[in-house]
């Protein structure tokens, strides 16, 4: 099974290391391969490092292809976790 959505990050910092541990940690929960695109690059969802080498910043988009059995619950997850601004308060 195979589900994809585009989400825009909204929080101040973007996906610095603090942000990019949370989605790591939830990406982990599901049985799915979780991969993230912005512009040429792209990331593991369960790679911190591999996360913010994407220097997504605020404004910018971000798609996020899952592929498994978990594939729509993840993306889900993932993607409120994205539009919640990875529970930072700012």
């Amino acid at each position: 099974m195979r589900s994809e959505g585009t989400f825009l990050i909204r929080n101040k910092l973007g996906l610095h290391a603090r942000a990019a541990t949370v989605l790591a940690q939830l990406a982990v929960k599901f049985d799915a391969t979780i991969t993230l695109f912005q512009d040429e690059k792209q990331a593991a969802g369960d790679s911190v490092l591999a996360l913010m080498l994407l220097e997504s910043s605020q404004g910018k988009e971000v798609k996020v292809v899952c592929e498994g059995p978990d594939a729509e619950p993840a993306l889900n997850s993932i993607g409120e976790l994205i539009e919640q601004r990875f529970h930072e308060h700012e």
